[in-house]
């Protein structure tokens, strides 16, 4: 059932689609009430669309070959919010069921991080995980979907640490190489190094890092 697309939409040649696997649950009931299918589905188009602009790439191209998306609400596991496995987003019923405040804006920011895991390139598996996650949360930072709870920029003691921690660092990056996420992304498609900080910024990414945090 993941694997088909009902009543997709279609932007830039892609599909997205959403299934509610949690349908007469509380969690299930409340996406329905309160985010709906429709509303998913076109949150993913503008999704994708902001990330292949911050990547750099149009339509996708030069980002990983999927046809689409699928976002599908689940009661089926414990465990995080959300995750992504290929081009599929899972996202946990339970967490929407229990969520205080305005889940919808949360589901967005939701989508967005778990989007760019879809779309990002990962070195062939050599990308440090607080990269991986630190590059989604950039997206959902600039954005404009960062929640309430996350830490105060300039947190944490490294700059791998991941999530917002990761992101803030790479919002410096970019602020003084308009592009660099995107660039570093780009590299990412066969390999990782530490060296491509120094390759695109000219500093080590522990020098950044320092920088960063002396401000």
């Amino acid at each position: 059932m993941i694997s088909t697309f009902i009543n997709p939409i279609q932007a830039l040649d892609h599909e997205y689609d959403v299934i509610n696997q949690a349908a007469g649950t509380p969690g299930g009931d409340r996406f329905d009430n309160e985010i709906g299918i429709p509303f998913t589905k076109q949150t993913l188009k503008d999704a994708t669309e902001f990330i292949w602009q911050t990547f750099k790439q149009n339509n996708g191209n030069g980002g990983r070959n999927y046809a689409g998306i699928t976002v599908v609400i689940s009661n089926l596991y414990n465990g995080p919010a959300s995750y992504a496995s290929n081009n599929i987003i899972f996202i946990n019923s339970n967490y929407i069921q229990a969520y205080q405040g305005d889940v919808r804006i949360e589901v967005i920011g939701i989508i967005y991080h778990q989007a760019t895991h879809v779309w990002q390139w990962t070195g062939n598996g050599r990308i440090p995980q607080g990269l991986f996650t630190g590059i989604a949360d950039y997206v959902r930072l600039k954005a404009d979907y960062a929640p309430k709870h996350w830490a105060k920029r300039g947190s944490g003691s490294n700059w791998d640490q991941g999530f917002e921690i990761t992101a803030y660092f790479l919002d410096y990056c970019e602020d003084l190489s308009d592009g660099f996420v995107g660039d570093l992304n780009a590299l990412m498609k066969d390999s990782y190094s530490d060296d491509f900080f120094v390759q695109l910024l000219g500093k080590s990414v522990d020098q950044l890092w320092n920088d960063y945090k002396s401000q």
